[in-house]
């Protein structure tokens, strides 16, 4: 089974892992989810600093 790692240095997406994991978010089920692991990484970061503010 294919699996997809968004590259955080190079900003694109890879078939399979094929960076240092340091660089890698992941792994993906499609192309498209890790197309967009940056936005799910800003999205989650923010409600956790909603919830810290909440405290």
């Amino acid at each position: 089974m294919t699996e997809y790692w968004y590259n955080i240095k190079t900003h694109e997406v890879e078939e399979d892992r094929l960076s240092d994991w340091s660089q890698l978010i992941g792994p993906y089920k499609t192309r498209e989810e890790a197309e967009h692991a940056l936005e799910k990484v800003r999205a989650r970061n923010e409600a956790w600093e909603k919830n810290d503010d909440d405290d």
